[in-house]
């Protein structure tokens, strides 16, 4: 098992302040936009962003929630080892809301397509976009980009793209693993 540094804890800095930005030119205010980190992995991001638009760009109207999809997933009974659900904390409703779905890594597209359903008991949004720090391009099963994408890769079905966040993992790195 080889592995190859995608990006280093100055990188990932660098573009979590452009992802912000780039929310701050679509969604100026914050007022009717809120953000969804998607358990497990995309809480750590989206947490990370809200503190940036707060502390940096002094953006005060950030809601921010934790969208669990366990349940929601099209693979829910199909392993051997049981799930373990995260929490979901979302205490707004979605309903006329502009929804940013925050992720670490889209891949096939199948935890964005679960999200999609799993918010739906929040309301009714207005309009849903999707953040990823990593988009996996060529590795698609449906019809899903994201509207913000911190950096493509295009990695083969046996390497596997490891996002370490420094709350949980101790650093903030990305890495190509070959498996």
């Amino acid at each position: 098992m080889s592995q190859k540094v995608l990006l280093n804890h100055k990188e990932v800095n660098i573009i979590l302040h452009r992802l912000a930005c780039q929310l701050i030119e679509n969604h100026h205010d914050f007022n009717n936009t809120v953000l969804v980190g998607i358990q497990p992995r995309g809480k750590f991001l989206a947490n990370r962003l809200s503190a940036i638009l707060k502390k940096d760009y002094n953006i005060k109207n950030v809601i921010l929630g934790h969208l669990d999809i366990t349940f929601f997933r099209d693979d829910f009974r199909r392993g051997e080892k049981p799930l373990e659900a995260n929490t979901t904390n979302i205490n707004f409703i979605v309903e006329g809301k502009h929804v940013v779905f925050i992720d670490d890594v889209l891949y096939t597209g199948r935890s964005i397509r679960a999200a999609l359903t799993a918010i739906q008991s929040f309301g009714r949004p207005n309009e849903i976009e999707l953040l990823t720090l990593i988009d996996r391009r060529f590795s698609r099963h449906l019809p899903i980009q994201p509207d913000y994408r911190g950096r493509q890769v295009d990695a083969i079905n046996n390497e596997k793209v490891k996002v370490n966040w420094k709350e949980n993992d101790g650093e903030d790195s990305v890495y190509l693993i070959n498996t």
